[in-house]
């Protein structure tokens, strides 16, 4: 049986809270640094952008270090606090509460994060996305999935603990929850098996 969002919140909350100084310390992959800039060649030189699972703030540094106005949310407190660390303005919230006015961002920035989400709860999920970007603005979306890496559930030798959720999607099957609230600008895959990351740069139609 599928799992729902509210069902396992609390343990995603408590593992991340738990992991925060380790992943603060970690190093971001040369295609991860690529990815993110490609995505930055795309956004408005002086846009407002949100990063939804921000975690220890890192991306957000970045995207604020080149002229953006960030805000960054994550579900930990203590993710949010190494956040406010940096110097970013930031709040803890998780993907279905987004306590933001209608349109308030030029962009949305979640890397690595939806896959938390379950199938059930993530077109929820992506209209609360929507609705906090403005029309035409765009979103990156990027998850681990695809190719042998699909399914739900807890992830078998996990470091957290507790163990995290996890739902890894198909392709085409991840393409076909975006298309529901927003166009797919570009679609392209990174890596193979385990580390097989699906990259989507999404727009909120005008």
């Amino acid at each position: 049986m599928s799992r729902r969002y509210h069902e396992i919140i609390d343990d995603l909350r408590t593992a991340y809270d738990a992991g925060a100084s380790r992943r603060d310390a970690m190093g971001k992959s040369p295609w991860k640094l690529a990815e993110r800039a490609a995505f930055l060649e795309r956004l408005p030189a002086r846009g407002r952008l949100l990063e939804v699972g921000a975690g220890t703030g890192q991306d957000s540094v970045y995207f604020q270090d080149n002229g953006l106005d960030v805000v960054a949310v994550d579900l930990s407190p203590a993710m949010v606090e190494r956040c406010r660390a940096k110097g970013v303005e930031a709040h803890v919230m998780d993907f279905l509460d987004l306590d933001f006015p209608p349109a308030s961002f030029d962009a949305v920035y979640a890397c690595n994060c939806l896959l938390h989400v379950p199938d059930a709860d993530l077109p929820a999920v992506l209209d609360r996305i929507a609705a906090v970007l403005r029309p035409g603005g765009l979103f990156f979306l990027g998850v681990y999935g695809g190719g042998t890496l699909t399914g739900e559930g807890t992830f078998v030798g996990d470091s957290h603990d507790p163990p995290r959720f996890f739902s890894f999607r198909g392709d085409e099957q991840l393409q076909e929850f975006a298309r529901r609230s927003f166009q797919i600008v570009d679609f392209h895959v990174v890596g193979l098996d385990e580390s097989r990351f699906q990259s989507l740069t999404l727009r909120r139609p005008a």
